[in-house]
């Protein structure tokens, strides 16, 4: 997966990508992430990409030239499936989203700054619009590398157990069951027995069991809202 993103400020996309799974799937040759400097396409020798907004009010936006420029510059050279804009009134980034966007093969991801974008922007490039939830950032640097990092850890040879996705919170409507790992007996709080027995059918029944209790209790709207 090709994966591009336009920042005024792209030094805050350095760490997220450069650790973890996100750099295992860069060296793998699964996921490449370039992070694109807006001013690279700005409107005068200043590098300016932002102006005053018509109708009075606080807040700078995110120029029309420069945005433009950029997104068909890069969309000519890569054709990307989707052009998505991070903003807090987008439709908000769920598990089922991270599925459906982790099998596209390339995405263009534009981050938000300032008061945001011009509007013309939006009706005329943007495909797809999405929040990391209710709550306004300094920019959509952070929220786009949050995006990126759900749709890569699903892409297939990303994760060392590529079934681990699979039993995340949200894949089935429900939220992951506990877990434990060694010692058994910590300070006397012990490990369920039906984990430790092998038998595979009771502790599958158990996990279900479990993650419908969690569920329940943590967020029964999940299950009001089954898709």
């Amino acid at each position: 997966m090709n994966i591009h993103i336009i920042s005024v400020v792209p030094e805050l996309l350095d760490s997220p990508f450069g650790h973890s799974i996100m750099k295992r799937a860069a060296d793998k040759g699964l996921m490449h992430v370039t992070i694109h400097h807006l001013r690279d396409w700005a409107v005068n020798a200043h590098g300016m990409v932002d102006d005053y907004q018509f109708g009075g009010g606080a807040g700078m936006v995110m120029m029309c030239e420069p945005l433009a420029n950029a997104i068909e510059e890069l969309n000519a050279k890569h054709n990307f499936d989707e052009i998505i804009y991070l903003t807090p009134d987008g439709g908000v980034f769920n598990q089922h989203m991270a599925n459906a966007l982790s099998m596209k093969k390339s995405l263009l991801f534009i981050c938000g700054h300032y008061k945001g974008i011009d509007e013309r922007i939006r009706e005329h490039f943007i495909t797809r619009e999405i929040s990391i939830g209710d709550f306004v950032l300094s920019g959509g640097e952070l929220a786009a590398a949050v995006v990126v990092d759900a749709i890569g850890r699903l892409i297939p040879g990303v994760l060392n157990d590529e079934t681990s996705a699979l039993f995340d919170s949200f894949q089935d409507n429900l939220l992951a069951p506990p877990v434990y790992t060694r010692p058994e007996d910590f300070r006397g709080w012990k490990v369920p027995e039906v984990l430790m027995s092998g038998d595979h059918k009771k502790i599958e029944e158990w996990r279900y069991e479990q993650a419908m209790k969690r569920t329940e209790d943590r967020r029964p709207d999940m299950l009001n809202n089954e898709e």
